[in-house]
């Protein structure tokens, strides 16, 4: 932020730049010393006097790992180099095909083990043991361990607003710190924690 407002941007297009590439760059993590930035913007000028009315046209960050781009198109809506939008898409299951639901999100759930009524933040598949589990989006894994009440779990960070939780695995393919992509095979459904039964456990915050 410092770095783009001693350049001339104001803080209105700071914001554009961080909303256009929030889905794929977290700027608090991800910069280090040495890269660089490169912005066009577009002025409005009326007589000769700048109207403070601006709009960024393209966005250029070159990292020592990646370079990361976003030009904006006549509909309004930000666009990489290969014409991919930048809004962020999500699987809508984290499994293949259709699975039956065996307990929806429910504030006020009897617990099957407890029997206290708890809250059931995310929503059950009954699947057996073994089932394919994948990441509904990019990200990056936050965390990948054991909970004696979740058994082995993932949790994978997508940009600056989701996260989403996968609990009660058998198997576990990714470790903390990993950069996934949508449809990484992350993990095999099971029976780990305090479960009644095979199933996969998904929450989306």
């Amino acid at each position: 932020y410092i770095n783009a407002k001693q350049a001339g941007l104001s803080a209105g297009q700071i914001q554009q730049i961080s909303g256009a590439l929030q889905e794929k760059f977290d700027f608090n993590r991800q910069l280090r010393a040495g890269d660089t930035f490169h912005v066009l913007v577009a002025k409005q000028y009326i007589k000769g006097q700048y109207t403070y009315e601006s709009e960024v046209l393209s966005v250029l960050i070159k990292t020592s790992r990646q370079t990361y781009s976003a030009f904006l198109s006549e509909d309004g809506r930000y666009y990489d180099e290969k014409g991919q939008g930048l809004g962020k898409a999500y699987r809508r299951s984290p499994l293949d095909g259709r699975n039956r639901i065996s307990s929806h999100f429910n504030p006020r759930r009897l617990h099957p083990v407890t029997k206290k009524i708890r809250p059931h933040n995310g929503t059950d598949f009954a699947v057996r043991t073994g089932t394919r589990v994948y990441s509904i989006g990019d990200g990056v894994v936050k965390r990948a361990g054991y909970h004696p009440a979740a058994g082995n779990y993932i949790v994978i960070k997508h940009g600056r607003k989701y996260t989403t939780r996968y609990l009660h695995l058998s198997k576990v393919y990714v470790r903390k710190g990993q950069r996934i992509k949508m449809g990484h095979l992350i993990a095999k459904s099971g029976n780990t924690g305090r479960s009644t039964g095979p199933h996969l456990h998904y929450e989306f915050h």
